[in-house]
């Protein structure tokens, strides 16, 4: 991207404001994972463990400090994310004994837009201390609940509500999205 994705300023909102916005309509305590000098202003914040190692080193953030049993973790640059469709992946995710609950879109599994359990910080852990960053690559079929797309048709679920904003035309989309209006 070039830039901050966090920071992208879109409907008059940074990224990170308005995903915070909608994780505090569903969960009773959110928090920022990134750097406390870049992100402190939006919310009270936790610094990676295992710097530079991608979105891994995040989840063990969240998981180390989490003080409740159940984490939803989601990506600042997935904008249409929607408070419905993340209360019900919590509700998914309490009710089963798996310890990570995710939705499976287009055939691929989001992962960073998941529930975890405090008893997968261990297999995160281990993970880090071994070298091996993949997120997708730890979740395990016997220990994971995977929501299909014919289960969550009834949320209208567009592929384009997990689209990351990696490039200037993707945020020029989202732009364009967000307002219904183009340049």
């Amino acid at each position: 991207m070039g830039t901050n994705k966090a920071l992208l300023m879109l409907s008059g909102k940074p990224l990170i404001e308005r995903t915070k916005s909608i994780l505090d309509s569903v969960c009773e305590k959110v928090f920022i994972l990134g750097s406390r000098d870049l992100y402190g202003s939006f919310g009270q914040c936790y610094e990676d463990v295992y710097p530079d190692c991608g979105p891994l080193s995040g989840i063990h953030a969240a998981l180390t400090n989490a003080q409740t049993e159940w984490s939803l973790i989601t990506a600042v640059d997935t904008p249409f994310l929607t408070a419905e469709f993340l209360n019900y992946l919590v509700e998914k995710a309490v009710h089963s004994p798996a310890l990570l609950t995710a939705p499976r879109v287009a055939g691929h599994v989001q992962p960073l837009c998941t529930v975890f359990s405090r008893r997968f910080l261990p297999i995160v852990e281990a993970a880090l201390k071994a070298g091996k960053y993949k997120v997708g690559a730890l979740f395990a079929k016997d220990q994971s609940l995977i929501l299909g797309e014919s289960e969550l048709d009834e949320f209208a679920l567009a592929e384009d509500m997990f689209e990351n904003l990696n490039t200037p035309e993707d945020f020029e989309r989202a732009r364009v999205r967000s307002t219904g209006r183009h340049s």
